[in-house]
């Protein structure tokens, strides 16, 4: 009975919060009488966001796309990279400056360079989506690799178990929970990457994400549009959120403690 009553008020008080926000923003809008083209009021966009559906919902698939392709490959290479790094310190001692300069450098200055060299719109917000991304797991699978008991470790070598033996039965498990907590923020990074790199690159045409539809209606000052695609932005981080943290306690809820 107690999880029932948790697992309502995990959905209830994050709901009534919301609901509050949006009664306040329209009665808001309503009372000091603030024109569409300043602050819409949440009904406006809603209405907005039906009336240009298709259009949106097509750029929204566009951006989606690209922010699971970019996380995919991000998971690709920081967990094989991570693997990589605990089995052969030498290679994590040379490589790391490399993976740090790619985190440190503002990926609003490296997206123009990347749009030169790729001459293509489309290949430079996933190429800088990959590179926000990449970062967190990296870090965090490495730091999970590295946690593993010190005892377990002693036995598995006491036993003569091979380096990937160790990685696999031992290294592996220890770096899940840690895994699963650099995916939640390389999830909602991939998502602001490619927003901000279709921004920079100045994407435009048919086959474009949500960012050209919001700088769209900004130059046409049609900011109800705006608010509309801004909107899919924000449900597609939360979505992704969600689906990342039901993935975790799905995976860790049987035995790990930060699940239970």
């Amino acid at each position: 009975m107690h999880d029932l009553r948790s697992g309502r008020a995990r959905w209830l008080a994050p709901s009534a919060a919301v609901l509050v926000f949006l009664l306040g923003w329209e009665g808001a809008v309503r009372f000091w009488e603030i024109p569409a083209y300043l602050l819409p009021g949440p009904l406006l966009v809603l209405q907005t966001l039906w009336a240009h559906f298709g259009s949106l919902m097509a750029s929204w698939w566009v951006t989606l796309r690209i922010t699971a392709i970019a996380l995919a490959l991000a998971c690709l290479g920081g967990v094989g990279l991570a693997a990589l790094f605990a089995l052969s310190p030498w290679l994590e001692w040379s490589l790391t400056p490399f993976a740090v300069v790619l985190q440190v450098t503002p990926i609003i200055a490296v997206a123009p360079l990347i749009m030169i060299l790729t001459d293509s719109a489309s290949a430079t917000v996933l190429i800088c989506a990959w590179i926000v991304a990449f970062f967190p797991l990296l870090a965090n699978t490495l730091a999970g690799l590295r946690s593993a008991d010190l005892q377990l470790r002693e036995l598995f070598r006491l036993y003569r178990a091979s380096r990937w033996q160790t990685l696999r039965w031992l290294l592996v498990p220890s770096a899940l929970p840690y895994f699963l907590a650099g995916l939640k923020i390389a999830g909602g990074l991939a998502l602001i990457g490619a927003v901000v790199a279709e921004f920079t690159a100045g994407a435009a045409g048919r086959n474009t994400g949500l960012a050209s539809r919001i700088l769209e209606a900004a130059f046409r000052t049609e900011i109800p549009t705006m608010f509309a695609a801004l909107l899919l932005v924000s449900l597609t981080g939360v979505l992704i959120h969600l689906a990342l943290d039901a993935l975790s306690r799905r995976l860790l809820r049987r035995w790990h403690d930060s699940e239970r």
